[in-house]
């Protein structure tokens, strides 16, 4: 199979498809890789190292979208990406398509074959290709939280770990998933006030007994979650349901009843958001501010640490790549269930059943995608 791996062209997004070892492995299967010229410098792997993997660096998206029969990308692919992809194309890469109904417009027009990381499933329901990204969000988003907590950027003026003799932060996570594991974590290690909320009495059982006095749980019923935002200095919104929309779970009218200058980081702006605020920004122009509230709302957080973010990746995305590319995409699918999964839109469909119920679309069940 001949694969492409284009530049990001999203703002700020520095992580690529395809790594050089990963390069390695697909031309090792007896594969054809093209790379366009840059796409990895911002992981520091020059074109140079691509070529030494076997990979042919061309200029431009160009070739790599006309003669590719697989693309490999990280980010959802913007307009002009779309406008050059065509029917019997396979695209593998982050689509989230239920809040965006302009990029699921144009795939469906396309006739591509499309198939997004985070859909893909794994044992008891995990998501395995979503899951470094999400602890990669996850872990940062405290570190924004913090920043915009600084007077000079908005916020309270609080240091989460405070100081002795001064009480430290007060942080909500609101979801006790990946994202939400992974932000209590860093908030615990700097020694603020942390609570995670989650509807799961499993995952509040199982944080709990993982953070034991370092961290407060509490149910995500209305009440509990309006009281614990009402205290927070610093709210982390980590709620995900797969393939759907994000829940509003923090909405307008609490906002002036927040503490003056508190955050809300919301990492579920990829799903459009858990905060009815929000809106999402980039890393040139990260925050705004509603109601004396600064909002954090980066929908690539994790593309500011790209090389970490890119390997991590890729650990998980080679493989499904390489069992794609080696059977074909309907065999590799019909022969895991949990690639299967991945399918949001084939031939002019959305195969997605909660993205079509989400958009108005009919869906195209994946026993007639895979005919």
């Amino acid at each position: 199979m001949r694969i492409g791996c284009p530049r990001e062209i999203k703002n700020r997004e520095y992580r690529v498809g395809l790594t050089p070892e990963s390069v390695k492995e697909l031309v090792a299967h007896g594969h054809e890789v093209w790379v366009e010229a840059g796409a990895g410098l911002g992981i520091g792997a020059d074109d140079a190292s691509f070529r030494a993997a076997g990979a042919r660096v061309v200029e431009g998206p160009q070739a790599i979208f006309a003669e590719c029969e697989m693309v490999v990308k990280v980010k959802e692919p913007q307009a002009e990406e779309r406008a050059m992809l065509h029917p019997g194309q396979l695209l593998y890469t982050y689509l989230h398509l239920a809040p965006d109904p302009d990029q699921t417009a144009d795939l469906v027009k396309s006739g591509a074959t499309c198939i997004a990381y985070e859909t893909v499933t794994g044992a008891g329901g995990a998501l395995p290709l979503l899951k470094p990204m999400s602890q990669v969000a996850g872990r940062m988003s405290i570190q924004a939280g913090a920043t915009a907590l600084e007077k000079a950027h908005g916020g309270r003026g609080v240091l989460l770990g405070g100081v002795p003799g001064v009480l430290p932060g007060k942080v909500a996570v609101i979801g006790g998933g990946v994202v939400g594991f992974n932000a209590a974590q860093m908030a615990a290690g700097l020694g603020a006030d942390v609570t995670i909320l989650d509807r799961s009495p499993e995952v509040l059982e199982r944080v709990g007994t993982y953070f034991e006095a370092r961290a407060k749980t509490r149910f995500a019923n209305t009440a509990n979650v309006e009281d614990a935002v009402m205290e927070a200095d610093l709210v982390i919104g980590a709620v995900l349901i797969p393939g759907a929309a994000a829940p509003k779970l923090v909405t307008r009218d609490m906002l002036p009843r927040m503490k003056a200058g508190a955050v809300l980081v919301d990492v579920a702006i990829d799903q459009g958001g858990c905060f009815e605020t929000s809106r999402a920004t980039t890393h040139d122009d990260p925050t705004y501010i509603v109601d004396g509230i600064v909002h954090y709302c980066v929908a690539n957080m994790p593309g500011a640490v790209a090389r970490t973010s890119t390997y991590a990746l890729n650990n998980v995305t080679l493989p499904h790549a390489l069992r794609i590319a080696d059977l074909g995409w309907r065999e590799a699918l019909r022969a895991d269930p949990h690639l299967a999964n991945g399918l949001n839109v084939h031939d002019g469909r959305v195969t997605y059943p909660a993205v079509a119920r989400e958009l108005g679309y009919d869906a195209l069940s994946l026993d007639e995608a895979l005919a």
